[in-house]
Protein backbone atom coordinates (compact mmCIF):
# COMPACT_ATOMS: atom_id res chain seq x y z
CA UNK A 1 0.00 0.00 0.00
CA UNK A 2 1.13 3.38 -0.57
CA UNK A 3 2.13 5.93 1.60
CA UNK A 4 0.46 9.53 1.69
CA UNK A 5 2.34 12.03 -0.17
CA UNK A 6 2.38 14.53 2.73
CA UNK A 7 6.10 15.11 2.04
CA UNK A 8 5.44 15.97 -2.05
CA UNK A 9 7.60 19.33 -2.77
CA UNK A 10 5.21 22.46 -2.94
CA UNK A 11 5.17 23.98 -6.20
CA UNK A 12 7.32 27.40 -4.81
CA UNK A 13 9.91 24.26 -3.34
CA UNK A 14 10.75 23.41 -6.73
CA UNK A 15 12.30 26.61 -7.93
CA UNK A 16 14.69 26.58 -5.14
CA UNK A 17 17.76 24.56 -5.40
CA UNK A 18 17.96 21.31 -3.84
CA UNK A 19 21.43 21.11 -1.94
CA UNK A 20 23.83 19.08 -3.30
CA UNK A 21 27.00 17.14 -1.57
CA UNK A 22 30.40 16.31 -2.56
CA UNK A 23 32.13 13.97 -1.75
CA UNK A 24 34.33 15.11 1.13
CA UNK A 25 30.73 15.07 3.00
CA UNK A 26 30.43 10.76 2.65
CA UNK A 27 32.53 10.60 6.13
CA UNK A 28 30.29 12.99 7.55
CA UNK A 29 26.97 11.39 5.77
CA UNK A 30 28.41 7.40 7.46
CA UNK A 31 28.92 8.50 10.98
CA UNK A 32 25.32 9.78 11.36
CA UNK A 33 24.06 6.62 9.79
CA UNK A 34 24.25 2.93 11.27
CA UNK A 35 24.00 0.50 9.19
CA UNK A 36 23.64 2.37 5.65
CA UNK A 37 22.12 1.36 2.78
CA UNK A 38 23.26 3.75 -0.25
CA UNK A 39 22.37 3.97 -3.65
CA UNK A 40 25.21 4.55 -6.14
CA UNK A 41 23.65 6.03 -9.35
CA UNK A 42 26.60 6.08 -12.59
CA UNK A 43 25.48 8.22 -15.01
CA UNK A 44 21.92 7.83 -14.97
CA UNK A 45 20.91 10.71 -17.70
CA UNK A 46 17.12 10.67 -17.92
CA UNK A 47 15.45 13.23 -15.43
CA UNK A 48 12.38 10.64 -14.83
CA UNK A 49 14.72 7.47 -13.90
CA UNK A 50 16.86 9.79 -11.73
CA UNK A 51 13.30 11.24 -10.05
CA UNK A 52 12.04 7.37 -9.97
CA UNK A 53 15.43 6.17 -8.38
CA UNK A 54 15.40 9.04 -5.65
CA UNK A 55 11.91 7.98 -4.78
CA UNK A 56 12.90 4.44 -4.72
CA UNK A 57 16.17 5.16 -2.37
CA UNK A 58 13.65 7.43 0.05
CA UNK A 59 11.58 4.62 0.26
CA UNK A 60 14.10 2.10 0.95
CA UNK A 61 15.23 3.93 4.16
CA UNK A 62 18.79 5.03 2.06
CA UNK A 63 21.40 6.75 4.12
CA UNK A 64 21.85 8.86 0.80
CA UNK A 65 22.41 8.28 -2.94
CA UNK A 66 25.57 9.27 -4.87
CA UNK A 67 25.38 10.65 -8.11
CA UNK A 68 27.75 11.49 -11.02
CA UNK A 69 28.22 15.09 -11.21
CA UNK A 70 29.55 14.59 -15.20
CA UNK A 71 26.98 12.45 -17.90
CA UNK A 72 24.30 12.47 -15.19
CA UNK A 73 20.70 14.43 -15.44
CA UNK A 74 20.90 17.88 -13.11
CA UNK A 75 18.34 17.25 -9.96
CA UNK A 76 15.93 19.89 -11.95
CA UNK A 77 12.68 20.50 -11.79
CA UNK A 78 11.58 17.07 -13.72
CA UNK A 79 13.62 15.03 -11.29
CA UNK A 80 12.24 16.83 -8.25
CA UNK A 81 8.80 16.31 -9.25
CA UNK A 82 9.17 12.66 -10.12
CA UNK A 83 11.13 12.19 -7.06
CA UNK A 84 7.60 13.66 -4.97
CA UNK A 85 9.68 14.92 -2.05
CA UNK A 86 12.77 12.75 -1.96
CA UNK A 87 15.10 15.14 -3.53
CA UNK A 88 14.12 17.68 -1.09
CA UNK A 89 14.39 14.60 1.87
CA UNK A 90 17.16 12.39 1.33
CA UNK A 91 20.71 13.73 0.97
CA UNK A 92 22.26 13.80 -2.77
CA UNK A 93 25.97 13.32 -3.37
CA UNK A 94 26.88 14.79 -6.55
CA UNK A 95 30.62 13.15 -7.37
CA UNK A 96 33.13 14.83 -9.57
CA UNK A 97 35.30 11.38 -9.64
CA UNK A 98 32.85 8.24 -8.68
CA UNK A 99 35.93 6.05 -7.97
CA UNK A 100 37.06 8.34 -5.27
CA UNK A 101 33.60 8.58 -4.07
CA UNK A 102 33.88 4.65 -4.11
CA UNK A 103 37.43 4.36 -2.09
CA UNK A 104 35.72 6.76 0.85
CA UNK A 105 32.57 4.53 1.08
CA UNK A 106 35.06 1.25 1.52
CA UNK A 107 37.07 3.75 4.12
CA UNK A 108 34.17 4.10 6.12
CA UNK A 109 33.17 0.24 5.90
CA UNK A 110 30.83 -0.03 3.06
CA UNK A 111 30.95 -3.22 1.06
CA UNK A 112 30.10 -1.85 -2.47
CA UNK A 113 28.26 -3.68 -4.93
CA UNK A 114 27.80 -3.08 -8.23
CA UNK A 115 25.11 -4.41 -10.62
CA UNK A 116 25.86 -6.24 -14.16
CA UNK A 117 24.28 -8.65 -16.23
CA UNK A 118 27.25 -9.72 -17.76
CA UNK A 119 29.92 -9.68 -16.25
CA UNK A 120 28.27 -10.86 -12.54
CA UNK A 121 28.76 -14.90 -11.63
CA UNK A 122 27.06 -13.55 -8.29
CA UNK A 123 22.65 -13.91 -8.43
CA UNK A 124 21.34 -10.75 -6.41
CA UNK A 125 19.36 -13.22 -3.97
CA UNK A 126 22.42 -15.53 -3.28
CA UNK A 127 23.96 -12.30 -2.01
CA UNK A 128 24.53 -11.26 1.40
CA UNK A 129 23.20 -7.40 1.65
CA UNK A 130 22.45 -7.13 5.25
CA UNK A 131 25.94 -5.08 6.42
CA UNK A 132 26.83 -1.45 5.17
CA UNK A 133 26.61 -1.61 1.27
CA UNK A 134 25.90 0.65 -1.54
CA UNK A 135 24.09 -0.91 -4.37
CA UNK A 136 25.89 0.77 -7.83
CA UNK A 137 23.89 0.93 -10.99
CA UNK A 138 24.56 2.28 -14.13
CA UNK A 139 23.28 4.06 -17.10
CA UNK A 140 20.25 3.30 -18.92
CA UNK A 141 21.84 1.01 -21.87
CA UNK A 142 25.85 0.75 -20.74
CA UNK A 143 25.25 -0.33 -17.42
CA UNK A 144 28.15 1.05 -14.89
CA UNK A 145 31.36 1.91 -16.02
CA UNK A 146 34.24 -0.46 -16.27
CA UNK A 147 36.67 1.52 -13.80
CA UNK A 148 33.18 1.48 -11.88
CA UNK A 149 32.94 -2.20 -11.64
CA UNK A 150 36.42 -2.74 -11.49
CA UNK A 151 36.43 -0.75 -7.94
CA UNK A 152 33.27 -2.46 -6.31
CA UNK A 153 33.80 -5.50 -3.70
CA UNK A 154 31.40 -8.13 -5.79
CA UNK A 155 29.07 -7.61 -8.37
CA UNK A 156 25.54 -8.84 -9.02
CA UNK A 157 22.99 -9.99 -11.62
CA UNK A 158 19.28 -9.41 -11.53
CA UNK A 159 18.11 -12.94 -13.13
CA UNK A 160 16.28 -12.36 -16.12
CA UNK A 161 13.78 -14.73 -17.54
CA UNK A 162 12.56 -13.24 -20.56
CA UNK A 163 13.78 -12.02 -23.44
CA UNK A 164 14.57 -8.38 -23.14
CA UNK A 165 17.97 -8.16 -22.07
CA UNK A 166 17.80 -5.51 -18.80
CA UNK A 167 15.40 -4.09 -16.61
CA UNK A 168 15.05 -0.29 -16.51
CA UNK A 169 17.49 1.48 -14.11
CA UNK A 170 14.87 2.43 -11.39
CA UNK A 171 12.89 -0.83 -11.47
CA UNK A 172 16.46 -2.39 -10.93
CA UNK A 173 16.99 0.09 -7.80
CA UNK A 174 13.87 -1.31 -6.78
CA UNK A 175 14.10 -4.58 -7.18
CA UNK A 176 18.09 -4.87 -5.56
CA UNK A 177 17.07 -2.01 -2.58
CA UNK A 178 13.84 -3.95 -1.10
CA UNK A 179 16.02 -7.47 -1.35
CA UNK A 180 18.56 -5.59 0.64
CA UNK A 181 15.51 -3.99 2.71
CA UNK A 182 14.38 -7.84 3.13
CA UNK A 183 17.56 -8.84 4.60
CA UNK A 184 17.65 -6.77 6.99
CA UNK A 185 14.50 -8.16 8.64
CA UNK A 186 12.50 -5.09 7.43
CA UNK A 187 8.83 -6.08 7.15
Amino acid sequence: MARSNDRAPRHADLHRPVKLLDEGDIPALLREARNPLILVLDGVQDPHNLGACLRTAECAGCAFVVVTRKNSSPVNDTVRKVAVGAAESLPIVQANNLRNALVKLKEGGVWIAGTSDHKASQSLYAAKLDGALAIVLGAEGDGIRHLTAETCDFLLRIPMLGQVPCLNVSVSAGVCLFEAVRQRGHR
